[in-house]
């Protein structure tokens, strides 16, 4: 798709437009689902500029690739424009993350406890990534709610929060950083 202009000033009194033209309002539940997954992809940019060559990077591409699946998904109101070919995770993309998360779990230790966000620059730009995934769950799920979302958009997005998290953890201990665990004052 080729960008002829980038402003357009139809959002200039607080609205937007949807895939199909239907317009609504920027503060809408819809809007923060899908601008949050945005968000996330953007984290996620980071986190690739971060990574030297390796699979994890390659996979984090191809998440971002499905993430602009997921915003056409969520940009969509069902109930008034049918669903772009676009807006469909391919088929076995959660398995996909399920079999990274195994594979990235049998190389680690088996450690107690949870764990304090941070390490490497890249590890902890994996835990900001994770936590945006969360948000975009919550934001995800208030939609669902309201509005048609696809159960496997709803998967996808609780895998991948749970891919980043072992992914930082991979990433710090591939750099020999030692997580530290949090220590309960309560004790």
């Amino acid at each position: 798709m080729k960008i002829t202009k980038v402003y357009t000033r139809t959002g200039d009194k607080g609205t937007t437009s949807l895939v199909g033209g239907v317009r609504i309002k920027k503060s809408s539940v819809r809007l923060e689902a899908y601008g949050t997954v945005d968000e996330l992809s953007a984290h996620l940019g980071m986190l690739v500029a971060m990574m030297p060559d390796s699979a994890d990077r390659d996979s984090i591409v191809r998440i971002q690739n499905n993430l602009f699946n997921v915003c056409t998904h969520l940009a969509t109101d069902q109930s008034q424009t049918p669903l772009y070919p676009s807006a469909h995770l391919a088929e076995g993309e959660v398995d996909f993350l399920e079999k990274e998360v195994d594979r990235m779990m049998a190389l680690l230790p088996e450690r107690q406890g949870f764990v304090l966000p941070g390490g490497t620059m890249a590890a902890a730009q994996a835990h900001v990534a994770r936590t945006v995934c969360r948000r975009a769950e919550r934001r995800i799920a208030s939609l669902a709610e309201e509005a048609q979302v696809g159960d496997d958009i709803q998967k996808y997005i609780n895998r991948l929060s749970d891919y980043l998290f072992v992914l930082a953890k991979i990433i710090n201990f591939n750099s020999g950083k030692a997580e530290i665990l949090w220590q309960n004052a309560c004790k």
